[in-house]
């Protein structure tokens, strides 16, 4: 159970709060001053902290410094009567989590304490200095920035990374719109933020939008903001993100997950750097940076309709590709080993390294959760371990099992509807320092029902998808209909299999 600590020298407001998240199966400590807050915060050690800004014997800004300096991972919401552009600027860049308005509305702060709360989980190690900006990998409306020198992601030598860095250096500097592409969980963000860092712009603030997270209803509200009474529920003035980023850099990461309303409203503000607040009657000029990002080809969606061909060529200024982490076999071990070291860190462990076994699993591996996948299955290994090296036997059932099969041709004999495929399993070998006795190579017989990908293992389907291209010619319809699944879990599949291109 989740633990929040509840700041607000308003008694009542306390007690409602106290209620309302215990019935939501959070377990909950008051504090009504910013001293009791300082002393709760030691003793319950939360999880999160629900703070109001103005209390009576200290000042919102100063209490949320000292909660960040002893406690930075601790996601911080601040929560104010006033909508107040500069306080919502200022605060989030002292390492708010999110800001959020009274009157409070029961699903909205639930919301925002769900996804900071999945947003710690998913990034325990982070030790930057938390400016704005919004998942990867998790996605609340504002999250902590990656570092990517010493944070979650870290700019290897490869040769992939070294384009990137390049194309940039390039960019940065310029006040060009960028797309971005990339698998999810492959770094998008953590581009975007670097080529905020190296722009003229990098003192101003860096937000974040998820939009594959925005509800149709709640989107343009977030993006734009909205007046008070501008429709059922809204009781107070919301800041939206364009205008909190006012003078720095915006990213929307799943653009296209964006409904079309909200698309004509963001085309006027690409064209016209103007934007009005919903239900307001001013215009509010703009200077904001946009980079957006996209796991699929915003061309493509706009030939299928999903995107607005002309908010497409408006973007198109300049784009990066981030290829996905099969593509860079180099930088697997890479992030391994830093991911390893963070790990250590924070579960005070010692593991050494990866068995050679392990990096050959990893480096054969298609990852298809890329950057996000690998860091979690180094946690859970170096959690499981206790050897000195991270060996196979920790490692996740799907990455062990993921093996490039050789199918045989069936004979005469053999059913058409078989197929016989023979693989060697080999049982790993520890390092030097911990070798082991080891055990025999043994050969074992598979079969399966090759025109069938349910209930297909992972480590089969590339096979069987390869057949069924073949035999149908590599039409993807006939393919899917013998693999007999619908066209779009093919294509799915393959995108997963994507370094296998000369099949696919």
């Amino acid at each position: 159970m989740s633990k929040i600590l509840v700041i607000d020298d308003d008694v009542d407001m306390c007690l409602l709060l106290k209620r309302f998240l215990t019935k939501n199966s959070y377990e909950v400590s008051l504090a009504h001053n910013g001293k009791k807050a300082l002393e709760e915060l030691d003793n319950a050690e939360p999880d999160l902290v629900l703070c109001d800004f103005r209390l009576e014997d200290i000042d919102g800004k100063e209490l949320l410094i000292k909660i960040k300096e002893r406690y930075p991972r601790t996601p911080v919401i601040i929560v104010t009567g006033y909508s107040d552009i500069k306080v919502a600027v200022d605060v989030m860049k002292l390492g708010a989590y999110d800001y959020v308005t009274k009157p409070l509305f029961p699903d909205e702060i639930l919301l925002s304490i769900k996804k900071a709360l999945e947003k710690k989980a998913d990034e325990p190690y982070s030790s930057a200095t938390p400016t704005i900006t919004e998942e990867d990998d998790s996605k609340p409306m504002f999250r902590p920035a990656k570092t990517i020198s010493s944070g979650q992601y870290i700019f290897s030598d490869s040769a992939e990374f070294k384009s990137i860095l390049k194309q940039v250096d390039l960019v940065a500097p310029t006040n060009y719109s960028i797309i971005i592409y990339g698998e999810s969980g492959s770094g998008k963000e953590a581009i975007a933020q670097e080529v905020h860092k190296r722009s003229r712009r990098k003192d101003m603030p860096f937000v974040a939008i998820d939009c594959g997270a925005l509800s149709k209803e709640l989107a343009g509200s977030e993006l734009f903001g909205h007046e008070k009474g501008s429709f059922t529920g809204a009781l107070n003035q919301k800041i939206g993100s364009f205008e909190i980023a006012n003078g720095g850099t915006i990213f929307l990461d799943e653009v296209a997950n964006l409904s079309y309303d909200v698309q004509v409203a963001l085309l006027r503000v690409v064209q016209e750097r103007k934007m009005r607040r919903i239900g307001g009657n001013k215009d509010i000029d703009l200077d904001v940076r946009i980079i957006i990002a996209s796991n699929e080809r915003l061309m493509d969606a706009a030939r299928k309709g999903k995107f607005r061909e002309d908010l497409y060529h408006r973007f198109n200024e300049f784009s990066i590709e981030v290829p996905p982490l099969r593509e860079r076999k180099y930088d697997i071990m890479v992030f391994a080993r830093h991911f390893l070291k963070l790990t250590n860190d924070e579960l005070h462990k010692n593991i050494k390294g990866f068995s050679p076994e392990v990096e050959s699993v990893f480096k054969s591996y298609v990852w298809p959760g890329n950057l996000r996948e690998l860091k979690n299955v180094v946690k859970r290994a170096t959690l499981l371990s206790d050897t000195d090296y991270i060996m196979p036997t920790v490692l996740p059932f799907e990455i062990t099992n993921f093996t490039k099969l050789q199918f045989n041709e069936p004979s005469e004999e053999a059913s058409t509807n078989m197929a016989t495929r023979q693989y060697e399993t080999v049982a790993p070998a520890a390092p030097a320092s911990v070798q082991s006795t080891p055990e025999p190579v043994y050969t074992r017989q598979v079969e399966i029902n090759e025109h069938s990908l349910k209930g297909a293992s992972i480590d089969a389907e590339y096979e069987l998808i390869v057949e069924a291209l073949r035999k149908a010619n590599y039409n993807k319809s006939k393919a899917a209909k013998i693999l007999n699944v619908d066209r779009k879990t093919l294509y799915n599949k393959m995108k997963q299999y994507k370094q296998f291109n000369s099949e696919l």
